[in-house]
């Protein structure tokens, strides 16, 4: 789905790299059916970008990007007119998932720098769709990509993580105690508690606007069958996301409950600003082989599904404005090579 950048020259300078000049938008047409989206640009240009994410003033983005010769993902911050774009991960491993936090003046973000200085390489083809669980720990830096600190070492897969609205706590899936489960922590790192314990792949956590509420998503295999198979996978640092749905639960863990029962891949979920529905990305309404994924909005209870994206590729890690007023997604549409993934933005029509 996403796949490699090409950049303009760089110069070094304090260990980070500063792109020269500033980029442009681009304006993209919207497709059919598209009614919710007006004024789309596009903020990246080719290869391989994804899950942006807003600043809390809503005037930048954090995202991953592969570029500048490297075969995986770094973090990057850029404008969100697309300008200014800039590396603040220090190069090193692998990164996913970052985030503003401490009034947009940190970040943090998840790395395999300690256990990985090179990219790791990719899933074998042969085992078919598979994500690679990286040891991946989460960081902290200033908010250009100074001063890093470690904030997790469990050396295991431990990522998608996303600020709560009161700046306290983050909440982040991991492989710390043998499964994929979901745990909340301290700002700091510290006082880890974990929230999920069904057996499967539990993640993508979000809070809702007012903090009392998580969306995640999740695969809880049933049959032995499919026991053993997750469990295989999961011994060699894998797992197929082919068949996940959207779950709620209170912010403490309790009240878990399924919301979707699509049988399809769902994911990337998130929240409206008003905290009245939920934005996600799913392929349940084509065929899965086509990695054509769109944006969908669907009710806390799972009623209301609606599609909000038609491109006949992939869209997907969809995140509002704190205002509400645009809405920012990675997508193939628009591509100058097949499979490049670009971020997007929009304004967002009621």
């Amino acid at each position: 789905m996403r796949l490699g950048l090409i950049c303009s020259a760089v110069i070094v300078s304090a260990g980070l790299l500063h792109a020269q000049g500033s980029s442009k938008s681009i304006s993209v047409a919207s497709e059919p059916g598209e009614i919710h989206l007006r004024n789309i640009r596009q903020l990246t240009d080719g290869g391989e970008n994804a899950e942006a994410y807003f600043s809390h003033d809503g005037r930048r983005l954090i995202f991953q990007s592969t570029r500048d010769g490297r075969t995986c993902d770094q973090q990057f911050v850029m404008d969100t007119d697309g300008s200014h774009v800039r590396r603040v991960s220090n190069g090193s491993g692998k990164t996913t998932c970052g985030y503003f936090m401490n009034g947009d003046r940190r970040i943090f973000f998840a790395s395999s720098q300690a256990l990985e200085k090179d990219c790791p390489p990719r899933p074998d083809a042969s085992k078919g769709y598979v994500w690679r669980l990286d040891p991946f720990d989460i960081y902290t830096a200033r908010a250009d990509g100074s001063q890093p600190r470690r904030l997790t070492r469990f050396g295991v897969y431990t990522a998608e993580g996303v600020l709560s609205p009161d700046g306290r706590k983050i909440v982040f899936t991991s492989l710390k105690d043998g499964d994929l489960d979901i745990y909340v922590m301290n700002v700091d790192g510290t006082s880890v508690r974990q929230l999920t314990h069904q057996l499967g792949y539990d993640g993508g956590p979000w809070w809702s606007p007012d903090g009392k509420r998580i969306v995640y998503r999740a695969y809880h295999p049933q049959t032995e069958a499919d026991i053993a198979a997750y469990k295989d996978l999961l011994a060699q640092r894998l797992v197929r996301p082919n068949k996940m749905d959207l779950w709620i639960m209170d912010a403490d863990g309790s009240d878990q409950r399924q919301i979707t029962h699509l049988g399809a891949a769902s994911f990337g979920p998130s929240w409206t600003p008003d905290g009245r529905r939920i934005i996600f990305s799913s392929n349940h309404h084509t065929d899965p082989k086509l990695g054509n994924f769109d944006l969908f909005l669907v009710n806390p209870d799972g009623s209301g599904l609606e599609q909000i994206t038609t491109a006949p590729t992939f869209d997907g890690f969809p995140m509002f404005s704190p205002d509400g007023r645009k809405i920012v997604w990675a997508s193939n549409r628009h591509d100058a090579k097949p499979h490049e993934t670009n971020i997007f933005i929009a304004d967002w029509v009621n």
